[in-house]
């Protein structure tokens, strides 16, 4: 990454103070800052460090004012923390554009259409009748069935696995060894205590500006589709099975699992470990903490819920005191027995 500040400035409409002539080649921690390096300073916590840093500048908000002295270039805008990312993002960008061109051996199926600026890595493999976008990546080792279509822009990391009529938008970034479209968990159970395997027809619909993190798997829908709705972002490890809706913009943390039919709503936040039961639906702003189990749908907007059976935080967090105190409750219960036999001796004698 080689920019100077002003050229940051200008991308992200920040306020210089300082030297604009400043190249910055990498970026840092700002406690872990060199010269040539750009950090960013969003935490008050974080504060002391601006001070003693080597980072050559620092991304600040506009309301940051300095209590002392700063070697440092500042670069002021509305949210560093967003700035820093923007600016992450396009030494991303410039870092993949490089890219380009066809790795040999790979392989592309009769009337398969690739767009322009494209790049397909060494054994990677296209199916028959797909679409593939402009400045799309298709990273080695990957997996394209038949009558896929992939939005501009996107990208496709090694050892993905995308199976038939599956849809993915523009911008939508996929990381390595994830599955898309594999048959859903479905079985009908038999008379003689077998199961009977229910062919799974749909596919799965992924809408534009969605991320989906390593070795997470959205199963195919049984008719229909499985859906995931723009802009949502998917941690590594996660399950999301057949006829699932993922609303826009919700993000759901590793190692969570969403059962088949259930429909979740926009900008909900789905913590780590959460299970899902299927068939529900749960309303838009919902929040569910770290480990929790929901059974049931959810009607009201913007709850938080967290336990299993997860219910509303408040009374959950009351629960949890509770039961800290169990001990000392059984100590006094224990306390208050010994002393009612003492008394009732007493009494007999």
């Amino acid at each position: 990454m080689k920019f100077t500040v002003s050229e940051i400035a200008q991308m992200l409409d920040g306020t210089i103070v300082g030297d604009e002539k400043i190249t910055i080649n990498s970026a840092a921690k700002i406690e872990e800052g060199r010269p040539g390096c750009i950090s960013f300073l969003a935490n008050s916590k974080y504060e002391p460090f601006i001070y003693t840093t080597q980072s050559s500048a620092v991304i600040v908000n506009h309301d940051f004012a300095p209590k002392k002295e700063i070697a440092a270039t500042l670069i002021y805008v509305n949210n560093a923390y967003t700035a820093f990312t923007i600016l992450l993002e396009e030494y991303q960008k410039r870092l993949s554009n490089e890219k380009t061109g066809v790795e040999q051996p790979s392989f592309i199926g009769e009337n398969s259409q690739v767009g322009q600026h494209c790049y397909r890595g060494a054994f990677s493999y296209i199916g028959k009748n797909c679409s593939i976008g402009e400045s799309v990546k298709i990273y080695p080792n990957t997996y394209l069935g038949d009558n896929i279509t992939i939005g501009d822009y996107s990208v496709i990391h090694p050892g993905v696995r995308i199976y038939d009529n599956t849809v993915i938008g523009k911008n939508c970034t996929i990381f390595a060894n994830t599955v898309i479209g594999g048959d859903g968990f479905g079985f009908a159970p038999q008379a003689d205590g077998t199961y009977k395997t229910i062919p799974q027809l749909g596919n799965v619909v992924i809408e534009d500006d969605v991320s989906i993190g390593s070795n997470s798997t959205i199963d195919c829908a049984t008719m229909g589709s499985t859906i995931i709705r723009k802009g949502v972002k998917i941690d590594n490890l996660v399950q999301i099975a057949h006829n699932v809706e993922i609303g826009k913009n919700t993000v759901i943390a590793a190692q969570s699992g969403v059962s088949g039919s259930t429909t979740v709503g926009e900008q909900c936040i789905i913590a780590g470990q959460v299970g899902i039961t299927g068939h529900i639906t749960i309303a838009n702003n919902t929040k569910i903490g770290a480990q929790s189990g929901l059974g049931k749908s959810i009607k009201k907007e913007g709850l938080s819920l967290s336990g299993s059976p997860a219910r509303d935080l408040t009374e959950h967090l009351r629960s949890m005191a509770l039961v800290r105190r169990v001990p000392a409750i059984e100590e006094r219960l224990k306390d208050l027995e010994s002393k009612r036999e003492i008394s009732d001796f007493q009494e007999e004698n």
